[in-house]
Formats: structure tokens, C-alpha cells, sequence
């Protein structure tokens, strides 16, 4: 088994949430919100979650965030429904990332279930990341 690089082996979640954002946003994503769950859900700290254009775009968002911090040797603890490209879940333990279609998106409404949870102001958590 590979270990974790040194540089992301004390990474906190907070850190890992402006990874996935920057990665999605590298790759269009769009309507980015990361909630802090903590406190809230005893499964994960931070939800990353945005829309894609098409199922196509669901998939690349989610294979590209995967795809990056696989090479960073952190891999999801499990991924459902990127075969369909509807809504994508990735569970990177204290992060859960959720790629929605746009339309999908509206349906569950999860910032709407977690109403109570702060959401993260995205470029003050990149800029704080960067740093």
C-alpha cells in the first residue's frame, strides 16, 4: 500500500474541501458551495457540492477531482452513480463531495436539508489554502 504523501498526511478537511474546489473549478464547475457540516453530521466535516451542465460534464467533474487527488495518493473511500452522471457522491472521509446535474440538483435541495450548516466563503477558502 502507498503511503500518503508527507505534505497531505496532516491535511485537514478544511484543506481538502479548497482542494476539491479548486479542482472544480478548474473544471467548470458550477453554483460551488462548501458547507461545514461539523458539529451537524457525525459522517463528515465538509460538503463540497456543485452542477454540471450535462451528465458528461457530472462525470469529468467527479473523475477530475478523483483523478487529482489519486495522484496526491487520497482516494475516495467510495463513489456512487458515475456510471449515470446524475449525482455523483464521493466520500473522501472528512470531505463529501457531491457533483450534481443542474436539474438533479434543484430536486434534493441538500443546502436546503442542511440549511443549518455556515457555508464557506470559496475564494476565502482557496486564499487561506494558498497560504
Amino acid at each position: 500500500m502507498r503511503k500518503l504523501k508527507k505534505e497531505y498526511s496532516q491535511r485537514e478537511g478544511r484543506d481538502l474541501a479548497a482542494v476539491c474546489a479548486r479542482i472544480a473549478l478548474d473544471a467548470k464547475a458550477e453554483d460551488l458551495v462548501v458547507l461545514d457540516v461539523r458539529g451537524l453530521a457525525s459522517f463528515t466535516d465538509y460538503f463540497v457540492i456543485m452542477s454540471g451542465r450535462s451528465t458528461r460534464h457530472v462525470q469529468g467533474l467527479a473523475e477530475a477531482i478523483e483523478s487529482e487527488l489519486s495522484a496526491k495518493r487520497i482516494s475516495s473511500k467510495s463513489s456512487e452513480g458515475l456510471r449515470e452522471g446524475m449525482w455523483v457522491l464521493l466520500d473522501f472521509g472528512d470531505v463529501v463531495v457531491h457533483v450534481f446535474y443542474h436539474e438533479t440538483r434543484g430536486f434534493y435541495d441538500l443546502e436546503g436539508l442542511w440549511h443549518d450548516a455556515p457555508r464557506l466563503d470559496v475564494e476565502t477558502l482557496l486564499t487561506d489554502a494558498a497560504q
